[in-house]
């Protein structure tokens, strides 16, 4: 277990933010990289051409070691709809084939491939809610020789209910279907293993779970899919671009591995340190001891607000980092703007009330919340 790191991070006492899946906080250390930043830009003198490279190169690194990959399986990319608009363009569907979604999901894994059935002539899966052993069987059975892809993520955006993913993984080899996966709620907090998924292509935004700036993320596109098409052309994607004086002698090569996907302008020289110093922090702590400290936390909230009406689900079906609570009726109108004024800061998604702490939150902030919602409910 992890002890509490509020200390490394600027928030008040009086402050229970209870909102890691809205949008972290950054850390004091993360600040401080966009601020020098910042100040290198000022005097841009002093940045060279390597800058551009080396940085990249690092967060790249990092974030493969955070999923098990190698850094020649990641491009950097500003949004989740970025990373799942470049698995659109590079998966075929043919017509009358079926592309698979959960209901409620996040719209940047759905838009897409609403776009794609109706240009190519599939039909887009919606897999309802409901039934009391999760989402997974129901996956598993509409997943067949007709699928296409399968778009996913960990867990639930809404209320962080749970996807066995290895199991998944296995089911698209099994049909010849290709899997797609939003991992923005979960990577950084919840142990992933592209080895053993084995997705075709894995996004995830950067300022959530992965506690770094906005406007930044990463991903993984497996090596079969790794001389496909990119969204953009950007210089620094192509081959020998590390030679700015020879920028003038286009190239048709690119850079090695998924760097051909990039985004372009993607050495921010504010942005990536900020990243680089976050994933440090989060490989240091360990995501499985990261996991396991916010479930016991979780769970702690859960059953502090039985009492209160709030029913959370199977622990063995949601993530442990990610506790949604659902009400007996509808939820009450402006519950998180009611809460806010007391300084408890929470989110509502559909019918669930998301609590998402992280390794700042302590037992006063727990305390806070469950008396908050007493007064509230």
């Amino acid at each position: 277990m992890i002890p509490c790191q509020r200390h490394l991070f600027d928030i008040p006492e009086d402050i229970a933010y209870f909102n890691c899946a809205y949008m972290s906080p950054l850390m004091h250390k993360v600040v401080a990289a966009g601020q020098e930043g910042v100040m290198g830009k000022a005097r841009p003198w002093r940045i060279t051409p390597p800058d551009f490279f080396s940085t990249p190169e690092r967060a790249r690194t990092l974030f493969a070691k955070l999923i098990n990959a190698q850094a020649d399986d990641i491009a950097m990319i500003p949004a989740c709809s970025y990373g799942i608009a470049t698995a659109a363009q590079n998966l075929p569907v043919g017509k009358g084939q079926k592309l698979v979604v959960l209901e409620d999901q996040f719209p940047s894994n759905v838009y897409s491939w609403r776009e794609l059935a109706a240009e190519r002539g599939g039909e887009v899966v919606t897999i309802a809610k409901g039934g009391n052993d999760g989402w997974t069987p129901r996956i598993l059975e509409a997943v067949n020789p007709d699928t296409a892809i399968v778009a996913l993520p960990h867990c639930h955006w809404t209320d962080g209910s749970l996807i066995d993913l290895e199991a998944v993984g296995r089911r698209c080899r099994e049909v010849g279907a290709a899997l797609v996966l939003d991992l923005t709620q979960s990577i950084g907090a919840l142990p992933f293993d592209v080895a053993a998924v084995q997705p075709d292509f894995a996004v995830a935004a950067g300022y959530k779970w992965m506690m770094g700036p906005y406007t930044l993320g990463f991903v993984y596109i497996a090596p079969q899919h790794q001389n496909g098409r990119p969204l953009e052309h950007n210089w620094i994607a192509r081959k020998d671009s590390e030679n700015f004086a020879g920028l003038v002698d286009y190239k048709s090569e690119f850079q090695p591995g998924a760097r051909r996907f990039d985004m372009g302008e993607g050495a921010n020289f504010t942005s990536l340190p900020m990243a680089v110093a976050a994933l440090e922090q989060l490989l240091e702590w360990g995501v499985a001891d990261i996991q396991a400290t916010l479930s016991a936390m979780t769970a702690q909230i859960a059953e502090r607000a039985a009492p209160l009406g709030l029913r959370a689900s199977d622990p063995a079906l949601r993530a442990g980092h990610f506790l949604g609570l659902g009400f007996p009726g509808d939820v009450p109108t402006g519950l998180p703007e009611r809460l806010g004024q007391e300084n408890v800061y929470v989110s509502v998604r559909g019918q669930s009330m998301r609590v998402t702490p992280h390794l700042f939150n302590n037992e006063a902030d727990i305390e806070r919340l469950i008396t908050v919602l007493s007064g509230a409910l």
